[in-house]
């Protein structure tokens, strides 16, 4: 018996045209396919079974992740500009704005070396501020499970940070 695959035909013959939109809409080829591959996971991880319209379907997910992108980075813009602002009014000390800097590509480089699903837990959570439950919820896991991930993102980031400062 072989397993049951989801109904995804309909879906990979927009491929091309998808990146070759988004292509032309960030103007970065790279950024374009690794905006399709993550709509692609979105559209396998959901129930596209009930899809009716797949070119409609990959064209808004596509664009829906693109707005999420967009909103972190924003997002993230704005920490940092508040974080650098900070930094440099309370001190004006140009040594002591190079450290947050630092900090925060330390931060960065510690982040991508844990999976996915931490690095995701740790974003939504701290920047987006979204709740364990809501992120439980997108996950698909328990909010227990959301938990242990932050707990061990975390541990990480305090035992990178630690030892990058030694």
């Amino acid at each position: 018996m072989t397993p049951k695959l989801p109904r995804t035909h309909g879906f990979f013959e927009h491929y091309e045209e998808l990146i070759g939109t988004w292509t032309r809409r960030l103007r970065n080829r790279q950024q374009a396919e690794d905006l399709a591959h993550d709509t692609f996971v979105r559209v396998l991880e959901s129930d596209s079974a009930a899809v009716e319209q797949p070119r409609a379907y990959l064209h808004q997910t596509a664009r829906n992740i693109a707005v999420d992108g967009y909103r972190r980075e924003d997002r993230r813009g704005a920490m940092e500009s508040e974080a650098i602002d900070h930094s440099v009014s309370s001190s004006g000390d140009p040594e002591h704005f190079m450290h947050a800097i630092q900090l925060a590509d330390s931060i960065e480089r510690a982040l991508t070396e844990l999976p996915i699903n931490c690095r995701k837990v740790f974003v939504w959570q701290k920047i987006e501020g979204l709740t364990q439950a809501e992120i439980a919820e997108r996950l698909g896991l328990s909010k227990n499970m959301v938990e242990k991930y932050m707990i061990r993102t975390l541990r990480h980031l305090r035992d990178r940070l630690d030892g990058a400062q030694s």
